[in-house]
């Protein structure tokens, strides 16, 4: 058997811990021994929660001097990330601590990467741009959803729809931490919404058209075994610790699969959503999901099927059966939830989705991985299906 030539990046040093958070400054001494300024970058709402009390004393009692900045607001504009860099360079900031979302935690790799540089954020957009070194940085999640502990890409939102991407090596962090106790405030429909974009991230790897591997396929595989099992136990009692873990892992693994196999169709026709009706980017998928997989099927119904065995075990049948099988049990965990299904739903109507085609076809660098070509035209006709 011959497999592919491939090459696999992620980070270096990863934490899978519950109350991992509470001896943060322990990992710290114990990673970097010669840091002594950390800043935390995180958004007001986590904040207020008063979950950074404990990271932020554990820091203190390893001698840490460390200051936070609680700026970071979704879908992150450029101001949003420069002010970061300030707040870095204001304090003399020698490591970042992303603890957050995947916004915060996207602002805290930006921070890292231009605080010590002279090279303007408009220049690092695109694939391969960020010139240098960065500080050295530590990502903790408070959802468990987008998997940012361990990419390498940081979204911007540059207008008032438009967004610009950041990729690079230089953004893979030096330590992820996973601490379920940071995320027992999760709403029931927040926990939904992000389990359910990790899923779409293990889904989308595993199908992706482009640098598919095998290593990918196996960690794509055993985060939706993680998610898929633990997901409504999640969202039915938020303090089970243990599922609460579970998502945890199984969404960085996903991370890890997606960053190196590519996601593609689902979310270039949510980006839209997200960007134009301020739709949460983990609703936006799993609006588009089933309609994104009956459309691929004939192109992608084999490796469906092989992800019906995780999801749904007990179905049988033809590959396009054990698809379908699939599809239901997505829409399923999104009707038990209580998660809105539709996207009348989140206020977008008919006469909305000549220019929601339009955007998505924008999109280029994720249709490319998409396992079935994808037209305007269909485009739309997903969106009608969505409604």
């Amino acid at each position: 058997m011959s497999f592919p030539a491939f090459s696999f990046s992620t980070v270096p040093h990863i934490v899978s811990e519950t109350g991992a958070a509470q001896r943060l400054g322990e990992h710290i001494r114990a990673r970097f021994p010669n840091v002594h300024r950390p800043l935390i970058v995180t958004d007001p709402g986590f904040l207020r929660t008063g979950m950074v009390a404990a990271p932020a004393a554990s820091l203190d009692r390893a001698g840490l001097h460390a200051a936070i900045h609680s700026e970071v607001v979704a879908d992150p504009p450029e101001q949003i990330v420069m002010d970061g860099v300030a707040a870095a360079r204001d304090h003399d900031a020698d490591l970042i601590i992303g603890l957050g979302g995947g916004s915060s935690m996207d602002v805290a790799r930006l921070i890292a990467v231009l605080a010590g540089s002279d090279q303007p954020l408009k220049e690092i957009y695109g694939i391969g741009n960020v010139k240098g070194e960065r500080l050295p940085l530590v990502q903790i999640p408070t959802t468990a959803g987008t998997g940012s502990e361990v990419t390498n890409i940081a979204i911007v939102t540059t207008g008032e729809t438009t967004k610009m991407g950041v990729v690079a090596p230089q953004l893979y962090a030096d330590m992820a931490l996973l601490d379920a106790e940071l995320t027992i405030g999760l709403p029931p429909a927040v926990t939904a919404a992000t389990g359910i974009d990790a899923m779409v991230h293990a889904i989308e790897a595993y199908t992706s058209r482009h640098k598919k591997n095998p290593l990918s396929d196996s960690l794509a595989r055993q985060a939706l075994g993680l998610l898929s099992a633990n997901l409504i136990r999640a969202c039915e009692n938020g303090k089970d610790l243990h599922a609460r873990q579970a998502m945890l892992l199984g969404a960085m693994l996903a991370g890890q699969a997606f960053s190196n196999a590519p996601v593609a169709a689902v979310h270039a026709l949510a980006y839209p959503i997200g960007g134009i009706f301020h739709v949460p980017h983990g609703l936006s998928n799993s609006l588009v999901l089933p309609h994104v997989l009956r459309f691929n099927a004939p192109a992608a119904a084999a490796l469906y099927a092989e992800l019906a065995s995780i999801v749904v075990p007990h179905a049988e049948g033809s590959e396009e059966a054990r698809t379908e099988a699939l599809i239901v049990a997505m829409q399923q965990i999104a009707a038990i939830t209580g998660i809105e299904r539709s996207l009348q739903q989140v206020g977008i109507q008919e006469s909305d989705l000549d220019r929601l085609a339009d955007d998505a076809m924008l999109q280029t660098r994720l249709l490319g991985n998409n396992p079935r070509e994808l037209t305007r035209a269909d485009a739309y006709a997903i969106y009608a299906a969505a409604l």
